[in-house]
């Protein structure tokens, strides 16, 4: 929605030109009744005290078509000031089914669906506002304006919109991230890769979906998503631990899965720390990740019946990944397994048992396994997950 020079304190709601210019406009005279109410609203520092005030506002003048509308953009401000997105969703879309080109408020409900969280209904928004900029692309000059005046502001607008488009991709990245389902996140992924396939956040949505599908265990999509990622990141030590790990644990293409694992290792042991990343996460994150290398390492060698390297390779993994639940327990369990294999008994209870306390999918099978070696049943040369 834009206000005219009558309301000039009106365009600090918004803080791009694209959301001034693209919508409908409200007319307010200065010093009239109107003005001085909505001018308090404005500089109203409290979303609590602008609603009242709007409250006020609607009983006023809320008969008032254009100031009704007035008012439900205040709101929509005023409840997403205050987090309360459900109420800013409402009245947002009261504003769009009033002035459906209204850029400002399907920036501002993006933001709203996001914070609450709702992914699917942040998308839907965010199409909105790339079909509203879409339109405005191709939209006739305004009365009293000439064609050369026009096509300049229309460049200054639609440069600040695509701003605001960039921007709202953050929250469309953000909110699909915390998405629980792993077919919904990875459905959502793939919606903002088609939606924003050169957006600064595609790759990080390469890899959610990547996780996402394996979380859901569609492996095929897994795949081919990872494999989507390395052809634009060959080094990319997510995908290769990713590839390396599944692999590896379903025993197919073992030689590709111990060279992704290598290759990993070798571009852990030259990276950088991010900036934006504290040490003590990047030394967590890297061990993490040179944990579940070695641990698939081990793997490989297992299936190769290279048990003594595999033992090593468990070994040197098991510091490595005490921070993560399941890739500790599994470690434990596949070296215990190991041990037992090559009948060092003793051993292999130890690392059995420590697999048992913690609570995974392995507790059960070290258990089977340490039952076993006990005479509990039958000898077993099942192999490992």
């Amino acid at each position: 929605m834009k206000f005219t020079k009558f309301a000039p304190l009106l365009l600090a709601l918004f803080a791009l030109p694209a959301r001034e210019q693209i919508g409908k406009s409200v007319n307010l005279p200065a010093g009239s009744p109107e003005d001085k109410a909505i001018t308090a609203i404005v500089t109203a520092n409290d979303p609590a005290q602008k609603i009242t005030l709007l409250d006020q506002f609607m009983k006023d003048y809320g008969a008032k078509p254009d100031l009704a509308l007035l008012a439900e953009t205040l709101y929509a401000n005023a409840y997403l000031q205050a987090k309360d997105y459900q109420q800013a969703i409402e009245h947002g879309e009261k504003v769009l089914a009033a002035d459906p080109n209204n850029f400002a408020t399907a920036i501002n409900l993006v933001r709203a669906a996001a914070g609450k969280p709702d992914a699917a209904k942040a998308f839907d928004f965010a199409d909105q506002a790339v079909a509203i900029v879409a339109r405005y692309k191709t939209a006739p000059p305004p009365a009293g304006s000439s064609p050369q005046s026009w096509a300049a502001q229309q460049s200054d607008t639609l440069k600040s919109a695509q701003e605001d488009i960039a921007s709202i991709q953050y929250d469309l990245f953000t909110v699909t991230s915390q998405v629980a389902d792993g077919a919904q996140r990875a459905s959502q992924f793939e919606r903002f890769l088609k939606s924003y396939p050169d957006s600064t956040y595609a790759p990080n949505a390469r890899e959610g979906a990547a996780f996402a599908y394996q979380q859901g265990q569609d492996f095929p999509k897994m795949l081919e998503a990872a494999q989507q990622v390395l052809a634009k990141d060959p080094a990319n030590v997510s995908m290769l631990l990713l590839l390396a790990d599944y692999y590896s644990g379903e025993g197919k293409q073992l030689d590709e899965a111990a060279a992704d694992a290598q290759k990993a290792l070798d571009t852990l042991g030259n990276a950088a720390k991010p900036a934006q990343i504290s040490q003590a996460d990047w030394d967590k994150q890297v061990a993490l990740q040179k944990g579940i290398a070695y641990s698939a390492i081990g793997q490989i060698d297992v299936i190769k019946t290279r048990n003594a390297a595999a033992v090593e390779a468990f070994k040197r993994a098991n510091p490595l990944l005490e921070s993560n639940t399941y890739y500790y327990a599994r470690n434990l369990y596949r070296l215990g397994f190991t041990l037992a294999k090559m009948q060092q008994t003793a051993d292999a209870r130890t690392y059995l048992e420590q697999a048992m306390k913690i609570d995974s999918p392995f507790r059960a099978l070290a258990q089977r396994t340490l039952a076993k070696l006990n005479g509990a049943g039958p000898k077993t040369t099942r192999r490992q997950n």
